[in-house]
């Protein structure tokens, strides 16, 4: 089944996994529309942004892997099942015992680079895991952060997150490197080292380091 208000081709299927059916969502290369600053391959940059989270153990993108479908390869991500309506801007007020895990993206997003962080493409679950998705957006060379996650701007960055971040600065995993060009995964580790050693959250005074939509 096609997803409504997708951008870019995108299906809900089926697996079938030992014996038991789960949902998921599966985006192919053949459905991209063409974007000039980013190559065709989106679904291989959703593929390096679980890779990479889970390299940084911090487990928020949903298992997401490569695979060949109905309409070629493309990528296949579990499906969250989550309320739609809470989405960043409604849970960061309302839940603050989740404003860490918050935390925990924005780093990820700084590092990767995403330029399309969403408040709809936050998710909490019913175990109050926040999960974050649609990382098609992610890796270019050139910073151009775009998110809607500033209000820990300024902030001192936990040493459980700069631990999580440090190895970046040397290198980035074979597993994650392979899906970029290597002027992208040059530019992990530039950011990388930018962050830890500014050690802080960064602070966007233009205003204009935010997706559009908003959610």
């Amino acid at each position: 089944m096609r997803m409504p208000y997708s951008s870019n081709a995108t299906f809900l299927v089926s697996i079938l996994d030992q014996e038991k059916t789960v949902k998921a969502i599966y985006k192919p290369m053949r459905g991209e529309k063409p974007l000039w600053d980013f190559e065709p391959g989106l679904h291989r940059r959703e593929v390096a942004a679980y890779r990479l989270a889970e390299a940084m153990g911090l487990h928020f993108v949903p298992p997401t892997i490569l695979r060949d479908g109905p309409h070629g390869e493309g990528s296949v991500q579990l499906l969250i099942e989550a309320d739609p309506d809470e989405h960043y801007f409604v849970v960061f007020e309302q839940r603050q015992e989740l404003h860490d895990q918050f935390r925990a993206m924005c780093v990820f997003d700084i590092v990767a680079n995403n330029t399309d962080r969403k408040s709809g493409h936050v998710l909490v679950d019913k175990e109050s895991h926040v999960w974050g998705i649609d990382h098609g957006l992610c890796f270019a060379q050139d910073f151009k952060i775009r998110t809607v996650i500033w209000e820990f701007g300024g902030e001192q960055v936990s040493e459980t997150l700069l631990k999580a971040v440090e190895p970046l600065t040397q290198t980035v995993p074979l597993e994650v490197a392979t899906l970029l060009s290597e002027q992208e995964v040059v530019a992990i580790t530039e950011r990388a080292k930018w962050l830890l050693d500014g050690a802080r959250f960064p602070v966007d005074p233009s205003g204009r380091h935010y997706p559009w939509p908003l959610v």
